[in-house]
């Protein structure tokens, strides 16, 4: 690549949120940066778009940097079409999604508006990654995730990914010295078990608030649970197409004629 890469950096914390302050920082580093991120905390969005309300898009200027920035009023996946679409003048290199403030392991990707950002990026062609860190507090403390976004993002470069799938790494809360590498794991599988507080407003009307525990079903180490409980920073591809090939011939056999 003769000229420096251009990179799209996005999140579902907000573009405030210290995670993307410092992917942003570490993606200066290794190329041409434009991000696109939402103005507010959009966790939990997974792949939801705008479809009945204006969306907005405003440059901002949130540090010294030399990225360019826009904060936009959607979702990530909103925010990854409209930079796409809108706001980029050539297609990206590269799509970097995060730092996510929280686990994005085994089944949260589901959930995970980081990672429905670097899938939507996947969708477009764009190799992309998604980064999290094991620490849900807003200050949480993310010197120890550098050197590993670094080395997972110029690798990516250097390599290239297959079509349609996109990186999830994640990354252990513990001490930079602690970690013990990378593992290239498979997806764990794991559910959160829900429950809901009912309780009443002064009016006497119903409202509930979603609580519950997470559970690891699957003993395999070779998983990305497994490798976090470790030390280990987790590198999982996923792919976004959801047939289940090998149950194709099964179905097959199904009466499902008139």
């Amino acid at each position: 690549m003769t000229e420096k890469p251009l990179i799209l950096v996005t999140n579902d914390d907000g573009i405030s949120a210290p995670g993307i302050r410092t992917l942003i920082s570490i993606m200066n580093t290794i190329g041409e940066v434009v991000v696109v991120a939402p103005d507010s905390p959009q966790s939990g969005m997974g792949h939801a778009i705008t479809l009945d309300s204006t969306l907005y898009a405003e440059r901002v200027y949130m540090d010294d940097g030399p990225q360019i920035e826009y904060s936009c009023s959607g979702t990530p996946a909103d925010c990854v079409k409209l930079a796409i679409r809108e706001l980029l003048d050539r297609k990206p290199d590269l799509c970097v999604s995060g730092i996510n403030h929280g686990s994005n392991s085994s089944i949260n990707v589901i959930y995970s508006g980081t990672m429905s950002a670097a899938i939507e990026a996947g969708i477009e062609g764009i190799p992309a990654i998604g980064f999290s860190l094991l620490d849900y507090t807003w200050n949480a403390h993310f010197e120890t995730s550098k050197t590993y976004v670094k080395t997972i993002t110029e690798q990516l470069l250097n390599n290239g990914l297959p079509n349609d799938i996109v990186l999830n790494v994640n990354i252990p809360n513990i001490l930079k010295e602690d970690i013990k590498g990378i593992k290239i794991c498979r997806q764990a599988k794991a559910n959160w078990v829900e429950e809901f507080d009912k309780r009443k407003t002064p009016q006497g009307k119903d409202y509930y608030w979603l609580s519950g525990k997470f559970v690891n079903l699957d003993g395999g180490e070779d998983t990305d649970e497994w490798a976090l409980e470790q030390g280990y920073v987790s590198v999982v591809p996923i792919q976004f197409d959801l047939t289940a090939h090998q149950f194709i011939k099964t179905l097959k056999t199904w009466n499902l004629h008139d």
